[in-house]
């Protein structure tokens, strides 16, 4: 919802692209977890099941949305010209690095997003591997959360690297594997030590509640104040995922919570079921509604592009996730 207000208009107001660090953060977090209790139910991660249920979770719903778009261009119901090799790149899932060097240009409007597809599959690549080794060799959770705080470190030394010592704009910083890796790797650190979903509580209710939380929303408010560049496209990343860290503690702790009970009411658990495919499709829509309806106001055109890409995302929802979702859960779900 985040990204889509800052795409719907609002994006002064309402950033956009904290939306992605969440989701990043969020992933990680999942992906993890169920690494853990698939570890402690089997003895073992298989990768092989991990891979099929990414590609089932993840592959349908992307290359039907991308294909839709790709035809929508040819035909000119989407008023963009097409780079074929900027196109090639998205179906291989390296749309990050094309944004990077080529900005937008070339692929099917509302595609922009997809970026962000590519780097969370970068990142099932390498993640599910190392996290079977390093239990393999018998690592205890805290010395593995060390590890990847560690390897946090070194990315934000990477893109420090980048902004003050090679001078790079912030497409890298913001676009690549290689610098955003970590918004992932903090998610799964909260997953690996003291989970809350199934970790004994390291404090005290309270305190999560009053100091913790309030601390994480403090600081990621102080991201957005902080105007410097090089602050936002160095520390920002490592800040806010770490302010999210209490946050989600909260929320997945405490669902009853007042800040967090509206999480769990059958709205939120209905569009979080939509989400992925909203995410597909919701650019396209307020970019194609721009071109259709410029006479309207920001507001009404806002909510007819959230009621479409709803309908829209129920629709792929029906014809791709929910056929799927059965294979997905005799591999193990994830």
């Amino acid at each position: 919802m985040i990204v889509f207000v800052g795409h719907a208009g609002w994006g002064d107001i309402i950033p956009g692209g904290f939306g992605v660090t969440i989701f990043f953060f969020l992933s990680g977090y999942l992906i993890t977890t169920l690494l853990r209790r698939e570890l402690t139910r089997h003895g073992s991660i298989s990768l092989k099941k991990f891979y099929l249920r990414r590609a089932i979770r993840i592959w349908p719903a992307f290359y039907l949305v991308l294909t839709a778009c790709v035809v929508m261009s040819i035909t000119g119901v989407l008023s963009r010209t097409l780079a074929w090799d900027s196109v090639a790149l998205q179906y291989l899932h390296l749309a990050n690095y094309d944004q990077m060097f080529n900005g937008n240009a070339g692929i099917p409007a509302g595609t922009e997003v997809y970026w962000s597809l590519a780097v969370e599959e970068h990142f099932y690549l390498l993640f599910p591997l190392a996290f079977m080794l390093m239990s393999r060799r018998g690592l205890p959770l805290r010395r593995i959360a060390a590890v990847l705080a560690t390897a946090c470190v070194v990315i934000l030394a990477w893109r420090l690297v980048l902004i003050l010592g090679l001078d790079a704009d912030m497409h890298h910083t913001y676009y690549a594997s290689d610098t955003r890796f970590d918004s992932i790797l903090l998610g799964c650190i909260l997953a690996v030590w003291h989970n809350p979903a199934l970790d004994p509580d390291p404090l005290t209710e309270r305190t999560w509640k009053y100091v913790a939380a309030p601390a994480g929303l403090l600081a990621i408010v102080a991201t957005f104040a902080i105007r410097d560049e090089s602050f936002r496209e160095t520390f920002r990343y490592s800040v806010q995922g770490i302010a999210l860290m209490p946050l989600f503690w909260c929320a997945i702790r405490y669902p009853a919570w007042g800040p967090m009970r509206w999480l769990n009411t059958r709205t939120a658990a209905f569009m979080g079921r939509l989400s992925y495919a909203f995410y597909l499709v919701h650019f396209t829509v307020i970019l194609w509604l721009a071109e259709r309806l410029p006479q309207i106001g920001q507001v009404p055109r806002a909510g007819i592009a959230f009621a479409l890409s709803t309908a829209l995302a129920y629709l792929v929802h029906l014809a791709v996730e929910r056929p799927l979702a059965p294979i997905r859960h005799r591999l193990g779900r994830s």
